[in-house]
């Protein structure tokens, strides 16, 4: 009982606090609902920034993969501190100057109106396809097993289900839908709090589990126990081999962070520019810090449970359940809770920002009042959250979807990122170009990864088992070599995409160079210690990666 209080009082406190922050702001116009009036400080876009990042697949989904393959895997943290710093340095002043609501507006501006839609329909179909619904899914099971909620209500693990996912999915909607982005990004400045917090707990009471009451003490027997798995380049055949740090894997954190409108609407919304690259750079130094909560709970619980768990999923809801006092566990709920919420209403917001600006202004309604697409933005938005709702129960394994979330992401995500990053750094390359490199990129990456990758591994553990080999860890090693890794192929489709537009523009050029039109509606003074700052997260990023190497 204690639990559910906490649980309710720090969900209702985040709400009533959220309430107070934006009841004035103005919800009727574009900027005031879509980009929360340009009003974010650094604190609360930062907050914004980690929360929307972060839930139940990202929490559960990478301790299982560092319970699996140890340190490498924080690549998929520590790398993003980079990612963010090239976004604060490059990218973000040229959307401030251009005055952008979308990052589909400045393909508009640079191609033509037909990219703008073909690439607000690729986001929209990643987000409403494959995000909503797992993150409803996944947060659902957490929540409904955290609290043994089929027990509790007397209803069927199915029917629990089903109704934490119409339970998230209507106070996300409320969030999302009816507050706007402001109230998204003060209510996750809160729970990242909050996150922050809770999340520490765990490997606290973890290495205090393991120590015998003394943290430290569980620290070096953690590390000298398991020395090998604390090696930050890892093992061939592991999730995330070393070698991709140098090839997709920053093409992923720059389109994730640079280029993603769920996250970069946030740095958007920022009240200047010097806001807005403070707000970056204090999310990429948590983000250095996100091994501690999305790593070191995994590692711990492959020294607690000595590698016994059925499988690496459940390695962070069972450490939690065995180390975590039992009145924490309402807050630690809550908090739980609000990375669920976060990451759902900040997909559905960008939805909403990309269908009211891009589509409904753009196509149906061209003469609209900003009110007028305010409104039907909303509509849009309650639509896709029942959809949503109503497939998330649908989803069978969704334990898969989390392992192959990425991988499925680069169907949209590398050829956007070529389009856009071709797009900036030349004038001549013209709108087919990027039609062709977005279509091609799409179509190259499903044919490799879906049909191409399936037929060489499946060649190739019928070889290995027809000559004798039977062990799993070989076999797994021998899949992973039988055909390039999902980031290296990204790599690869990145250049050969970049490579046909500007062959394109070579031959068949603009009329006109393009010329990048400044609109800015904030200040663009740049934050005056931003190039030490980020020199400072990258040493500091590239010093752990030294420290750690084996």
């Amino acid at each position: 009982m204690i639990g559910i209080i906490s649980f309710v009082g720090f969900t209702l406190l985040v709400a009533i606090i959220a309430y107070l922050a934006t009841r004035k702001t103005d919800e009727t116009s574009s900027d005031g609902y879509f980009l929360g009036g340009r009003s974010l400080t650094a604190g609360v876009i930062a907050g914004s920034l980690l929360l929307t990042n972060l839930s139940t697949e990202q929490i559960v989904g990478l301790n299982g993969s560092a319970y699996k393959d140890g340190l490498s895997v924080m690549a998929w943290e520590t790398l993003a501190a980079i990612a963010m710093v090239v976004t604060a340095i490059f990218l973000l002043p040229r959307y401030l100057k251009g005055g952008l609501t979308t990052i589909p507006q400045f393909l508009a501006k640079r191609f033509d109106v037909t990219t703008k839609t073909i690439t607000s329909g690729l986001f929209l179909t990643g987000y409403v396809v494959v995000l909503l619904p797992v993150i409803l899914y996944s947060g659902s099971v957490a929540i409904s097993g955290m609290f043994n909620v089929p027990e509790l209500l007397g209803v069927s693990d199915k029917t629990a289900l089903v109704m934490c996912i119409w339970g998230i999915g209507i106070i996300g909607s409320i969030y999302a839908v009816f507050g706007g982005l402001k109230a998204v990004a003060v209510s996750d400045s809160i729970n990242a709090i909050g996150l922050i917090v809770g999340g520490l707990l765990i490997p606290v009471f973890g290495l205090m589990a393991i120590g015998d009451g003394n943290v430290l003490a569980g620290l070096d027997n953690l590390m000298t126990t398991n020395a090998d798995r604390f090696d930050s380049t890892g093992e061939p055949g592991q999730e995330v081999p070393f070698s991709t740090i140098f090839t997709g894997m920053m093409l992923v954190q720059l389109f994730y962070w640079g280029t993603n409108q769920q996250i970069i609407q946030r740095a958007l919304a920022a009240k200047n520019l010097a806001e807005g690259q403070k707000g970056l750079l204090l999310a990429s130094f948590l983000k250095i810090l996100g091994p501690l909560i999305l790593v070191l709970p995994g590692m711990i619980a492959y020294h607690y449970f000595e590698g016994g768990l059925e499988t690496s999923d459940l390695a962070y809801p069972e450490l939690v359940r065995a180390v975590l006092p039992k009145p924490l566990v309402g807050f630690f709920a809550a908090v739980l809770f609000g990375a669920i919420l976060s990451s759902f209403n900040s997909v559905l917001n960008s939805s909403v920002t990309l269908f009211g600006i891009d589509i409904y202004k753009q196509h149906i309604r061209p003469d609209a009042e900003e009110k007028t697409v305010v409104k039907y933005g909303k509509v849009f938005g309650v639509c896709l959250a029942l959809a949503a709702m109503f497939i998330a129960p649908m989803i069978a394994n969704a334990g898969s979807l989390f392992n192959y979330l990425q991988e499925i992401n680069g169907i949209y995500s590398i050829p956007i990122l070529t389009v856009i990053v071709v797009g900036y750094l030349t004038k001549r390359v013209p709108s087919i170009a990027a039609k062709i490199g977005i279509f091609s990129g799409s179509i190259l990456y499903i044919i490799s990864q879906f049909f191409l990758k399936d037929h060489f591994v499946e060649k190739a553990i019928s070889a290995a088992k027809e000559s004798g080999i039977t062990d799993a860890s070989a076999l797994r090693l021998i899949e992973a070599e039988a055909y390039p890794h999902y980031l290296h192929i990204m790599a690869i489709l990145f250049v050969t995409n970049a490579v046909i537009m500007l062959l394109i523009g070579k031959f068949y050029p603009r009329k006109e160079p393009f010329k990048l039109e400044y609109t800015q509606q904030v200040s663009i003074e740049p934050y005056r210690y931003l190039y030490p700052v980020g020199i400072l997260i990258c040493v500091i990023v590239i010093g752990i990666y030294i420290y750690f190497a084996k």
